[in-house]
C-alpha cells in the first residue's frame, strides 16, 4: 500500500451501532481511533473486544473533537467517519483502489440515509455528498456549535469516490424530534450569537417553506410516510429553532 490510512470516529453511548461502523472500517483501516466523552453504555467495550484504539476525553464540540482526533492520527491520510456510518462494499473497494494508487488530495463520499428502516432517496437528504478523506497536515474542522465544517487549505475540488457511507440515522420518529430539536436550540444560539434577529411570525413562515420544499419540491412524497415524517418533523423544529431565537432576543433586551 502507497497510503495507510487512520479511520476516525466520535462516540457517545453508541451500543446500537459502534460495532458495525468498525467491522465496516477494519478491511480498509491501518488504524482505527475512537474518541468516546465518557459513554455510560458498551460502547467502550465493543470498542477494545475489537482491538480499536480508544481514547476517552471530555466533551468540547464536534470541532474541536474531530481536530483532537486528526492530532491522534498515526497517518497523514484520515477517514473521518460517525459512528452510525458504515461504508458499503463498493466505497470500501474504491477507497483500497485510492490507498494502491496512492492518495491525492481530497475525496467526497455519497452518503445514503437509513430512516425508521427506509433507505431516503429523495426529501433533500440524497444525494449528500460529505468530504470525508483528506491529508490531516492541510485539514481544520471549523464551528462552535453545530454543523462542523470541514476546511482544506487551497480549498480543493473532491474527487467522489462510487458507493454509499450507510447512514443510520434515526430509529425512531421520537429520536428523529428529539435530536432535530438539540440541533435547532444549538442553531438558534448560533445565529443570536452573530446578530441574527427575527419577527413573530418568522416561525411558522419558515416551517411551512421548509415542508413544502422538501415533501413537495424535494420529492419527499416518493419516499412515502417516511418522506412525509421527515419533511413534518423538520418543519417542526424550525418552529422550535426561530421561537428559540425569539427567546434569546426577549431575554436579552
Amino acid at each position: 500500500m502507497k497510503h495507510p490510512l487512520t479511520s476516525t470516529i466520535i462516540t457517545f453511548n453508541e451500543e446500537r451501532n459502534i460495532a458495525r461502523c468498525i467491522d465496516a472500517l477494519l478491511p480498509i483501516s491501518d488504524e482505527i481511533i475512537v474518541l468516546d466523552s465518557f459513554s455510560t453504555d458498551k460502547t467502550v467495550e465493543i470498542c477494545k473486544a475489537k482491538g480499536v484504539r480508544i481514547e476517552q476525553r471530555e466533551w468540547k464540540g464536534y470541532s474541536n473533537a474531530k481536530n483532537y482526533l486528526n492530532q491522534l492520527a498515526t497517518h497523514e491520510y484520515i477517514f473521518s467517519v460517525d459512528a452510525d456510518e458504515a461504508p458499503d462494499a463498493v466505497l470500501q473497494k474504491e477507497i483500497m483502489l485510492q490507498k494502491q494508487v496512492g492518495f491525492k488530495g481530497v475525496y467526497a463520499v455519497n452518503r445514503l440515509t437509513n430512516y425508521c428502516g427506509k433507505w431516503i432517496k429523495h426529501s433533500g437528504w440524497y444525494p449528500d455528498v460529505k468530504t470525508r478523506i483528506f491529508p490531516k497536515s492541510e485539514s481544520l474542522w471549523e464551528g462552535e456549535y453545530v454543523h462542523e465544517e470541514l476546511v482544506i487549505k487551497n480549498n480543493p475540488t473532491p474527487k467522489q469516490l462510487k458507493g454509499h457511507l450507510l447512514h443510520y440515522s434515526y430509529y425512531s420518529q421520537k429520536e428523529h424530534r428529539a435530536r432535530a430539536d438539540k440541533y435547532s436550540e444549538l442553531t438558534a444560539v448560533k445565529m443570536y450569537k452573530k446578530g441574527k434577529r427575527v419577527g413573530p411570525l418568522k416561525p411558522y413562515i419558515s416551517a411551512l417553506g421548509r415542508f413544502v420544499a422538501m415533501y413537495l419540491i424535494k420529492a419527499g412524497f416518493l419516499d412515502g410516510s417516511a418522506g412525509f415524517h421527515i419533511a413534518r418533523i423538520s418543519a417542526l423544529s424550525n418552529i422550535y429553532k426561530y421561537k428559540e431565537l425569539i427567546r434569546l432576543q426577549n431575554e436579552n433586551n
